[in-house]
């Protein structure tokens, strides 16, 4: 401990009145002439406040961790001084599953690896397979399977900005987007019969035509949604608290957020426009007017604004798809990947048999890889496969950008708060099921 000497003049105190009746400070310690006495004051301490790092664990078992995530902090006081990411508790093993399978069972596990965004996910596989297979889709089930993706990343983003007000301290929002989702989850229920894992696509097509009234009912919902985001952003983008929780934290300059391979809301945040739909357009993306919007400091707040203006971008794509939708089927004319017609299968032997050799074989692609990206909610999502020309591809790989967006969040926790580390982490918007697959 260090020690400084020092000299002080004695205290006075305030015993008696002067003539005025005014308090009198009379001094403790006077020399004989009455003057005050400088004495020698015993050496201050000064504490060392230096003390030992702390290391705390946040999950896998947390409400803020969104799944079975550990972050190893190791903490100066309350500020960060490293974070350590743990995964691996989760144990799918999508990719492992999917080389022992045939290409349309592998679709349901895409459902299941990002759960919040199952519809695009359907589709980025189907579109893998259907390049490896050389198959060009109707142009009905193009625009259905954008209508598709569209409503997949509202309903996404609607998760995250719910459950994300929860971490920072607000509630009512996440009620408000809830209600939203469920009506989205109504749509794909009348459309395919399921909610969360619809497995909505087939190789070549579409599990289901849309029903008949189902436009009508999009359309009230696509008329609808914009005002409880417009409520949303009344009450949050403004708000003290929610500023005060979200602004400077979690820095990524755009170099940076490039170098780290960021990409999706958490790369546009950071100024850097990227966006597969614009830049490496799929199902004629590129004749949709959207704009992709970006940030200037790369901060928790950037991100929300972002993808606050996604969700109204992607109302946008709906409505123009909603009017440009054709007639026709959605499904190619190949018995070699759709099943005949129920009713053909029962009447004809023909369709009898593509019937049966496609259940009981599978499709069969040529020799051949394919990687197809696609834009999730997230940010790039990948999916690679390697065919040998029997019905289960040999390799399936997916790239997610839940896994390569969390490897940053070292680097953004650093010398922060203890309390910012669950501001940060809601931002980067990660599921585990893709993460740990």
């Amino acid at each position: 401990m260090a020690t400084q000497k020092r000299t002080v003049e004695v205290a006075l105190s305030t015993t008696g009145v002067d003539a005025a009746g005014r308090p009198q400070r009379v001094p403790l310690v006077t020399a004989d002439d009455g003057s005050p006495v400088a004495v020698e004051a015993p050496p201050m301490v000064e504490p060392d406040l230096a003390g030992e790092h702390m290391l705390i664990n946040i999950g896998p078992q947390h409400p803020a961790t969104h799944g079975v995530l550990r972050l190893v902090l190791e903490l100066d006081g309350e500020t960060v001084v490293r974070c350590i990411p743990h995964i691996g508790y989760l144990h799918c093993g999508f990719e492992k599953l999917g080389e022992y399978r045939q290409y349309n069972q592998i679709l349901p596990l895409t459902d299941r690896e990002d759960y919040l965004n199952a519809m695009g996910n359907n589709v980025g596989c189907a579109m893998s397979a259907e390049r490896l297979f050389g198959i060009e889709i109707t142009e009905r089930c193009k625009v259905l399977r954008v209508i598709a993706c569209e409503l997949s990343r509202i309903a996404s983003h609607l998760v995250w900005l719910g459950t994300t007000c929860i971490d920072i301290g607000a509630f009512t929002p996440f009620l408000w987007a809830f209600q939203q989702r469920e009506y989205i989850y109504d749509l794909i229920e009348a459309w395919v019969g399921a909610r969360l894992t619809p497995t909505i696509t087939r190789v070549g097509g579409l599990a289901a035509d849309i029903p008949d009234g189902w436009m009508a009912q999009l359309g009230e919902f696509t008329r609808k949604f914009p005002h409880t985001v417009d409520e949303i952003d009344k009450m949050l983008t403004k708000n003290g608290i929610w500023v005060g929780r979200t602004i400077g934290l979690g820095v990524m300059t755009p170099e940076e957020a490039t170098n780290w391979g960021l990409s999706g809301p958490m790369l546009r945040a950071s100024g850097v426009a990227f966006d597969v739909r614009k830049d490496f357009p799929y199902y004629d993306y590129e004749t949709y007017d959207f704009d992709v919007p970006v940030g200037t400091n790369g901060d928790v707040y950037d991100r929300y604004l972002v993808r606050m203006e996604e969700l109204r971008q992607s109302v946008r794509i709906v409505e123009q798809a909603a009017k440009r939708l054709p007639d026709g089927p959605i499904n190619v004319d190949d018995p070699r990947v759709i099943l005949p017609n129920k009713s053909k299968a029962t009447s004809e032997m023909e369709s009898m048999i593509h019937h049966f050799k496609l259940v009981m074989e599978g499709p069969r692609p040529p020799l051949g890889e394919a990687y197809v990206a696609m834009e999730s909610p997230k940010g790039e999502k990948g999916y690679y496969m390697v065919s040998d020309g029997t019905s289960k591809p040999v390799r399936w790989r997916i790239r997610p950008p839940s896994f390569v967006n969390l490897a940053a969040i070292p680097k953004m926790v650093e010398g922060h708060l203890l309390s910012d580390v669950i501001a940060i982490n809601a931002s980067i918007d990660i599921v585990m099921g893709e993460i740990d697959r």
